[in-house]
């Protein structure tokens, strides 16, 4: 017996229960994913959240099946990874999730009971909901791991692209693109991308006769967002594929550009709005810390008992910061400063402490918080706007060619990782 097929035995196990003299399914497998398997009710959560999201914003929708598809391509893909944290061995504490939350909750401006309950309000359940924040930081976190290692930026690659930049002027858009992957199989034969190149040429006639793009990138891309309608995050011309840059390069808001060929596909973008960004200008902020790191010794809960407590002391005026970081703080490069980190961008930090500094007022203290180091609690001293210095414009240009590199390797790297998987996508009964 197939190990997929002993898989899916075990999972399906008694499909219902007869209660009453009917019979009520309680689930079933939707796609087996080499070792792992999804189940329907998780394709279920996911096309009911774009209902309710298409819903409110008067989105129109693709039919339910294409939906499904969608939704099973996603889930393959997060099931992938998430079989890939476990060989190497990942895990996300449940203090890490809560932190993570927390700062979700207060990005939102909601107290942790209030979002709480709004997920329940919407979501129906909380637990579940929790989990997959997990699940999504872990494939977060695979995704980080695997693609850095693949990305080379050489000096004089930052040097041509700040000379090509000071060239046209400080002064650089960003664009919000949608965008629709037309796929080609790996090792496609010359039939096959003939088919794919005459589906992205009938997309591309539907759109320019007023099709709305957002719900064909729902039933017909193969891109990572096309559930969100193809939308991409903000992006300045430098930060995109050199495909789409050179795509859209001089094109206004509405435009449509395509098909464009690459080895993934056959690529269609729109622009769905431009906005203005100053990079000659960048936001400091200079602010202290202490870090207190959990071990074998000292518990996850004691580290935050011990952080909570000097935050009290602090608000009290019993205890002076600088003599707290050096007595007990474990960042070695700042505990002999009294925790002072010195002024830097806010994005230089990990997510979790850049976007805590990003919330405080100045001089205001957080609360104890999660990230990967340890347990921190971090005042923000002050935060200014200054003109970008040569080495600022530097670090500005690497994160630009990064962010580039990064967005094209992370599509190999999923599609890679899907060819070398066992995938089989059952009937919908």
């Amino acid at each position: 017996m197939k190990l997929q097929q002993f898989i899916c035995m075990i999972v399906l196990g008694f499909s219902s229960l007869t209660l009453s003299a009917a019979e009520r399914e309680i689930d079933r497998v939707a796609a087996i994913v080499d070792n792992g398997v999804i189940l329907q009710s998780d394709v279920d959560d996911i096309v009911n959240r774009v209902k309710r999201n298409a819903q409110a914003q008067g989105q129109t929708l693709p039919s339910d099946q294409a939906l499904r598809t969608q939704a099973i391509e996603r889930l393959i893909i997060a099931n992938l990874q998430t079989q890939m944290a476990q060989r190497m061995g990942l895990q996300i504490s449940d203090a890490q999730l809560d932190e993570t939350i927390r700062n979700i909750a207060q990005s939102e401006n909601l107290t942790l009971e209030q979002f709480r309950q709004r997920v329940i309000n919407e979501e129906g359940n909380y637990e579940r909901f929790r989990e997959k924040v997990r699940e999504e930081i872990i494939t977060n976190e695979v995704m980080r791991a695997n693609v850095q290692r693949r990305i080379y930026i050489s000096p004089q690659e930052v040097e041509n692209l700040l000379k090509v930049m000071e060239e046209q002027g400080a002064s650089s858009e960003q664009y919000k693109l949608g965008h629709i992957l037309i796929a080609i199989p790996s090792q496609a034969t010359t039939e096959q991308v003939n088919e794919s190149r005459e589906r992205a040429d009938q997309v591309m006639s539907l759109l320019n006769n007023g099709s709305d793009f957002r719900r064909i990138a729902i039933a017909s891309s193969s891109g990572a967002n096309a559930l969100e309608g193809g939308e991409l995050d903000w992006m300045n011309i430098n930060e995109m594929p050199t495909l789409f840059a050179e795509g859209i390069r001089g094109r206004k808001k509405g435009d449509l550009v395509g098909p464009l060929r690459s080895g993934a596909g056959f690529h269609i973008l729109t622009i769905f709005d431009i906005r203005g960004d100053n990079v000659a200008e960048l936001t400091e902020v200079n602010a202290r810390h202490i870090l207190i790191k959990p071990s074998i010794i000292l518990s996850e809960e004691r580290a935050q008992t011990m952080l909570t407590q000097m935050v009290a002391d602090l608000k009290a005026g019993t205890a002076d910061f600088a003599e707290l970081a050096k007595q007990h703080s474990e960042d070695p490069g700042s505990k002999l400063r009294g925790g002072e980190l010195g002024w830097n961008e806010a994005d230089v930090y990990v997510p979790a402490f850049r976007d805590t500094l990003n919330r405080l007022t100045v001089n205001e203290l957080s609360e104890p918080f999660r990230t990967e180091h340890g347990w921190h609690i971090v005042q923000l001293l002050d935060r200014h706007t200054v003109d970008a210095t040569a080495d600022k414009k530097r670090e500005q240009v690497y994160r630009m060619i990064f962010n580039r590199r990064y967005n094209e390797e992370s599509a190999s790297f999923m599609r890679e990782l899907r060819d070398d998987a066992y995938i089989e996508v059952l009937a919908d009964n």
